[in-house]
C-alpha cells in the first residue's frame, strides 16, 4: 500500500472590483477540482463582508470561511475574514493570522503564498489576478522557488501599474500568462497530469 500524496493547493490573490470579477469568472470555469482552493481578496477591514455569498453564486464548489485549525478538503474553496488572514498550517490544515494593528496591510496575498510555498512545495499553484500594487509578487516567487506552478492574468491593457505586471517583472519565470479561461484550463491540465502519474 502506497502513501497518498498531499493534496494540491491552489492559492489565488486579487484585489478590487476587477479582481473580484476575475475570481467569479475563474470559479465558474470549474465544476470540481481535486485540490484545495484558497483565496485572498483585498477588501475593507471594517464592516460586514459578503464575499463568501458573492463567490458562491459563481462557484460550483462549496465556498467556506476558514476557521483556525480547520481541516481543508479538496473540491472546496476557502477564504478568510477581512482582518484574519488565510494561511496554510500543514498539508490540509488552514489557519488565520489575526492582524488588529494591520501589520500585514496590503501583504495578505504574500502571506498566503509564502505559507503554501513552505508547506505545499511543488504541489502548489499560485495565481495572481487583477489588482493594484505588488502584493503577491514575492510570494509567487517563493512558490516558483519551491517547485510550484505560477500563473498570472494577462496584465496588458490595465490602465495602472498592476499586481500581475509586478509579478511578471519580478525574479523567476511565470508558467502561465493568460485570461481567466486560459488559467482555469491550465490548472485543470496540471491536476490531470498529476492523476496520470500517480
Amino acid at each position: 500500500m502506497t502513501d497518498q500524496p498531499p493534496p494540491w493547493v491552489i492559492a489565488i490573490g486579487a484585489s478590487g472590483a476587477a479582481g473580484l470579477n476575475d475570481l467569479r469568472g475563474l470559479l465558474a470555469e470549474w465544476q470540481n477540482l481535486n485540490a484545495i482552493v484558497m483565496i485572498v481578496l483585498h477588501r475593507p477591514w471594517t464592516g460586514i463582508s459578503y464575499l463568501r455569498q458573492v463567490l458562491q453564486l459563481s462557484s460550483h464548489m462549496p465556498v467556506h470561511i476558514a476557521g483556525q485549525g480547520q481541516q481543508l478538503r479538496p473540491g472546496c474553496v476557502y477564504i478568510g475574514e477581512p482582518s484574519n488572514h488565510l494561511i496554510l498550517l500543514s498539508s490540509s490544515i488552514g489557519g488565520l493570522t489575526e492582524d488588529p494593528r494591520r501589520f500585514y496591510g496590503n501583504r495578505t496575498i504574500d502571506l498566503l503564498f509564502q505559507s503554501v510555498a513552505t508547506i505545499g512545495g511543488h504541489r502548489t499553484i499560485g495565481v495572481v489576478l487583477s489588482g493594484s500594487l505588488d502584493d503577491g509578487t514575492r510570494g509567487l516567487q517563493e512558490i516558483h522557488d519551491a517547485g510550484g506552478w505560477t500563473m498570472i492574468i494577462n496584465p496588458a491593457g490595465q490602465p495602472w501599474p498592476s499586481t500581475p505586471e509586478s509579478a511578471s517583472s519580478y525574479h523567476g519565470p511565470i508558467n502561465v500568462i493568460g485570461d481567466v479561461s486560459v488559467i482555469a484550463r491550465e490548472i485543470k491540465k496540471v491536476l490531470a497530469t498529476d492523476r496520470q502519474l500517480s
